[in-house]
């Protein structure tokens, strides 16, 4: 753990930025005082966690003496649990510990687009919209649709889920991208073997205090009645809120409330993120990462392949990191595919 987290370093620099808050012409400059303070807790978080796990092993290695000694079945049953707890979190610490943009701990929103693949991929985009769904609820994060398009048959156009949670937009940055199934389509009569593409598109949400300037001017706001895939996803209302901005034709719905003050708000949300990650996109080389997510929704531009035939296996053609467990994939277990793009950015 410690290869990816220095406690000693970190506590120089927490000592270091205890000073900073001290100066009295702190406040002098808002932003940058915000920013002091908000690394100064993400330090002492991390340090209290680091703390903790060391505590809750070396407890468990006093309780495992004590069963060994007194032949306890039954409290070696809790510690072996114990144990496998602590290895997960301990897992998860060493994930989050290579967060290191601005916006990670941030709530994210997470756009999904049928591509290429007809029926096929709208079906393919909503299983991706249900293993982002199954992986926030294992990491008990907030999971919310707020907008939703069915497909003319089958699945879905696309959806907007915006996820809420400590590190929620660190843990799904990387799934920016072109993903790619391939499988015996359930839509052919002739059974024959089918690829599909979806997109997926991250934005983290943006904290109030970074002034993002939206005129009403320059906005176009329409209201439809909500519609979606099942009455599971959405309210069936006239609330549904469509904002286009004229200058960027960035367009953002949102139709998970039955208020339409409320859809209107959560889609400013999403606006504002969304001219936010324009602007950062700006001053970006073509070479980085966003003009590669970005690429044609089609065969040659993705960077997961999902394969259920003529063998199962699911592959990040960025890291290489593949497995043969495909079903725990789409059951939302993405974990390792995220740690292997993390590593991959730091190296």
């Amino acid at each position: 753990m410690r290869g990816v987290f220095d406690p000693d370093n970190l506590s120089i620099k927490l000592k270091e930025l205890e000073t900073l808050t001290q100066d009295e012409n702190l406040w002098n400059d808002k932003n940058n005082a915000q920013k002091i303070l908000r690394e100064k807790s993400l330090i002492s978080e991390k340090l209290e966690q680091y703390q903790n796990l060391i505590q809750n092993f070396n407890d468990n290695l006093d309780y495992l003496n004590l069963a060994n000694s007194e032949n306890d079945q039954s409290l070696l049953n809790d510690i072996i649990t114990n144990l496998k707890t602590i290895a997960k979190q301990v897992t998860d610490f060493e994930i989050e510990c290579l967060f290191a943009g601005e916006n990670d701990q941030n709530n994210c929103f997470v756009d999904i687009n049928a591509g290429a693949g007809g029926t096929d991929s709208c079906d393919f985009a909503l299983m991706l919209l249900r293993m982002y769904e199954r992986f926030a609820n294992l990491r008990n994060f907030k999971s919310e649709i707020i907008d939703i398009v069915a497909g003319e048959e089958a699945g879905i156009r696309g959806a907007t889920l915006k996820i809420s949670g400590r590190f929620a937009y660190g843990w799904l940055k990387h799934e920016a991208g072109v993903h790619r199934l391939v499988r015996i389509s359930p839509f052919n009569a002739n059974g024959k073997r089918q690829t599909s593409f979806a997109s997926v598109s991250i934005n983290a949400e943006i904290d109030d205090e970074i002034n993002i300037e939206i005129l009403e001017k320059d906005l176009r706001i329409d209201t439809y009645r909500a519609s979606g895939a099942g009455g599971q996803h959405v309210n069936k209302t006239d609330s549904a809120i469509r904002i286009t901005h004229l200058p960027s034709n960035i367009v953002v719905q949102c139709q998970s409330d039955r208020s339409q003050i409320k859809n209107r708000l959560e889609a400013m949300k999403l606006l504002k993120a969304k001219l936010y990650d324009l602007e950062l996109q700006k001053k970006k080389t073509a070479q980085q990462i966003f003009e590669d997510n970005k690429s044609d929704n089609s065969f040659g531009h993705q960077i997961r392949s999902y394969v259920l035939h003529p063998y199962q296996l699911v592959k990040d053609l960025r890291s290489n990191y593949e497995t043969g467990n495909i079903q725990a994939v789409l059951d939302g277990e993405i974990e390792q595919f995220i740690k292997a793009m993390l590593t991959l950015q730091k190296n």
